[in-house]
């Protein structure tokens, strides 16, 4: 018997967010209130970097927990102004897809649908911790995906060549 979908459609793919959150946020500014006094005097420019990853769990039931990781450093000289860490999550279920296309959704679509909640607690907590607004640029997700599946591919050839 075949699988009937809401919309009535047997065996369609299906992609379905059922739930966005933060699992983790914190925020660090380990060297205020000198650091604010530092800002004023200096005419150095504030060093920001930014690491970015996401892992996905397969939970069953076609369900998978994606979880993009933003890690923001501020610096300001030798000293750091502040450290913003989100890990925003959701709960998205795939179904009916090819493994190599839930791969790129699970890879690049989730990860983008997850970025600007990411982004504004991220922008949001540097505000609230008494620092200038900071608004991340957009991140192309596609590429990044590409990117890595090609150096998988490398890798592989790599690997064999090697063997």
């Amino acid at each position: 018997m075949a699988d009937i979908t809401p919309n009535g459609q047997a065996g369609q793919p299906q992609l379905v967010l059922q739930k966005i959150y933060v699992k983790d946020a914190s925020f660090e500014a380990p060297n205020a209130p000198q650091v604010f006094q530092e800002m004023g005097e200096t005419e150095a420019q504030p060093q920001v970097q930014l690491n970015l990853g996401h892992k996905a769990v397969d939970l069953g039931n076609e369900q998978f927990e994606v979880v993009l990781s933003l890690t923001l450093t501020c610096n300001l000289g030798e000293r750091t102004a502040y450290l913003a860490e989100v890990h925003q999550a959701g709960i998205f279920g795939i179904g009916g897809f090819t493994s190599e296309d839930r791969d790129g959704i699970l890879g690049s679509y989730c990860p983008n649908l997850l970025f600007p909640y990411a982004r504004q607690m991220v922008s949001a907590m540097i505000q609230e911790g008494g620092f200038p607004p900071f608004l991340l640029q957009p991140i192309n997700f596609d590429a990044l995906y590409a990117e890595q599946q090609r150096q998988q591919v490398e890798g592989a050839g790599a690997h064999t060549l090697n063997s």
